[in-house]
């Protein structure tokens, strides 16, 4: 069987990425339409904007108000030190072995 035929410059055939689905992705297509529906309306001012994103460390959404030249932080909820907090309350949890 001769096989030198074939072409060595053909690229490989990827297998397709899974796609794994977002859980409440209407919910969430909503309010980035919320967000940006009051961002136009320039309730903030007019330099700044209503920004949402998940913190890495607290697993949990934080809602800020940034200036959008500087990317100062002008107000956040939760604030900084609560996200503090609960990244060192969690660190000592994951700390303390359970009493046998």
């Amino acid at each position: 069987m001769d096989i030198t035929g074939v072409p060595r410059s053909v690229d490989p055939i990827a297998a397709p990425t899974a796609i794994t689905p977002v859980p409440n992705a209407p919910q969430q297509r909503e309010i980035v339409h919320a967000v940006k529906a009051l961002n136009a309306t320039e309730m903030f001012g007019k330099e700044n904007e209503l920004v949402f994103r998940m913190d890495p460390k607290a697993h949990r959404m934080v809602i800020r108000i940034v200036n959008r030249k500087t990317q100062e932080v002008l107000s956040q909820v939760p604030p900084e030190y609560i996200l503090s907090l609960h990244e060192d309350l969690q660190k000592g949890s994951q700390e303390r072995e359970p009493n046998l």
